[in-house]
């Protein structure tokens, strides 16, 4: 066995032989969150920068965290030298223009972006808009990675949104804003191909579900995609004939509008989004469930789905995803 050298930022740490990556952080005084040293609480969770990590200090991480090079630094024994990150790394921001403007529905804003350089994203991931005196918020990306410079996103008009008002009111085609590397864990992966997805959003939180079905379609996904939309009344809901032109395209894609108050138009479902989804759908075992939109539906969905077999480890649903629904 030898020692191995572990680079994080500018220091230099090397690694005894049979001693992990949190062993020698800690020899170091670097200061590293961890809880059980065994695996099990996911508290020491860091990220490789210069290729995978040994395979052992990825178990229990979900894929998409594997797929970026996640590893748990109290099971990571290195094999080579290493590059490493901890913590959350700093944002970089390119530049973007406007390239279009429209109405989605009385409160959503369609917006187009042309980036000046290509971003490497997965659909379903979250970007944060800047614009020039430095306001900013987090934003879903509602296309495919076909279009690495162009992004669209929901923006919907929340009361008292400085961002959001803005947006909506005074941004003018050829604007400026900047725009952050992606962000978030909630996307469609292709090796996922024979699963059937589950996805679930309210309002806005059709974004990035949209961006994921397109992307899902795009890769020939082999198995059920079905998609529920929801919204209080009629007035809130948007891209009804597109998502059923898609369903009319493809026939492993399902598309579900529902409404939980009010009458209800021919083909779209009375009751809450997730409350008809579980209805239609009582075994997930298997599935891989996407969620996204308003904070107490994403929780009770959750529930609903591991209590009809889902695993925990195949529900997504960033952080910020719950959030934003608040946010302006």
């Amino acid at each position: 066995m030898q020692t191995h050298k572990i680079n994080l930022g500018r220091r230099e740490l090397i690694c005894q032989p049979g001693e992990s990556v949190l062993d020698a952080l800690l020899r170091e005084q670097v200061e590293i969150a961890y809880g059980c040293r065994q695996g099990a609480c996911q508290s020491c969770i860091a990220r490789s920068l210069d290729g995978a990590p040994p395979a052992a200090a990825q178990a229990g991480l979900k894929d998409v965290l594997r797929h970026q090079n996640h590893f748990l630094a109290c099971l990571c024994y290195p094999e080579r030298d290493m590059e490493i990150g901890i913590g959350s790394p700093e944002q970089r921001f390119c530049h973007a223009t406007v390239t279009g403007k429209r109405l989605l529905n009385a409160e959503t804003l369609l917006l187009t972006l042309r980036t000046d350089e290509a971003l490497d994203y997965y659909a379903g991931q979250f970007v944060n808009l800047k614009r020039s005196d430095g306001l900013q918020r987090s934003y879903s990306i509602a296309n495919n990675r076909t279009h690495s410079h162009n992004l669209t996103f929901h923006i919907r008009r929340l009361a008292g949104g400085r961002f959001s008002a803005w947006a909506h009111d005074e941004l003018q085609l050829g604007d400026l804003l900047e725009v952050s590397d992606p962000q978030g864990l909630c996307y469609y992966l292709p090796s996922n191909q024979p699963r059937n997805l589950l996805l679930i959003g309210t309002g806005s939180g059709l974004a990035p579900l949209a961006g994921i079905v397109s992307e899902a379609l795009h890769h020939g996904h082999a198995g059920e995609i079905h998609l529920y939309h929801g919204s209080r009344e009629m007035d809130g809901l948007y891209w009804i004939d597109e998502m059923r032109e898609l369903a009319a395209q493809y026939a492993n894609f399902h598309y579900t509008p529902c409404v939980s108050r009010g009458v209800a138009a021919d083909g779209v479902a009375s009751g809450r989004a997730n409350d008809v989804a579980m209805q239609r759908l009582p075994d997930l075992q298997g599935w891989r469930v996407y969620l996204c939109g308003h904070p107490d539906m994403v929780q009770q969905s959750k529930r609903q789905a591991f209590l009809k077999g889902a695993k925990f480890d195949d529900i997504y649903a960033d952080a910020f995803h719950v959030a934003s629904a608040t946010l302006d």
